[in-house]
């Protein structure tokens, strides 16, 4: 068993781009974000009309793992969490997802919504554990494999303002 971590976590700035990226080509080969993708995400990450979310979490001077959320009115998108392979099941994807949902809060959504590999068993299972529902598919979504996207939904009650977490949660490496 993995010992829990308390990583700490910040607002992912542009200096973070080139270790994100080493994170993100690790563990998503095929289907990598560019460093470009990074940079748009972060240009809309600040300021009063910011309508993203992006922070990175740091054992140290290392980054271990980041997550980012876009939002438009009253939905956001979860656009990508990942977590090194050193650090999964140690509970990191599950802060990480939580800071998202709490930013969903502050950006006023009533559905966040996800796209998830299908083989990706592990993000799914974190995903339901947070009240996440499969509401469809995307054929082909994720390329140049070809693998197709679950669509994941949840909707906040409006009474509670942020979902309930469990300590227990697991990390889990997951692309949006």
């Amino acid at each position: 068993m993995t010992t829990p971590v308390n990583p700490v976590l910040r607002e992912m700035r542009w200096w973070d781009i080139d270790p994100v990226l080493e994170l993100e080509k690790d563990l998503f080969p095929e289907d990598a974000w560019s460093r470009g993708m990074f940079w748009s995400e972060l240009a809309h990450s600040r300021g009063p009309e910011a309508t993203r979310r992006y922070v990175v979490a740091e054992e140290g001077a290392r980054i271990v793992g980041y997550a980012g959320l876009a939002s438009a009115g009253e939905l956001a998108d979860v656009q990508t969490i990942a977590v090194a392979r050193d650090h999964w099941g140690t509970g990191l994807g599950s802060v990480l997802l939580t800071e998202l949902l709490r930013a969903a809060t502050a950006f006023e959504c009533a559905e966040v919504m996800l796209e998830c590999r299908i083989d990706n068993i592990r993000a799914q299972k974190l995903y339901e554990r947070f009240g996440f529902e499969a509401i469809g598919f995307r054929r082909g979504y994720y390329q140049p494999g070809n693998v197709d996207a679950l669509v994941m939904r949840l909707t906040t009650a409006s009474d509670s303002g942020s979902a309930a977490v469990s300590t227990s949660e697991r990390g889990t490496e997951i692309n949006g």
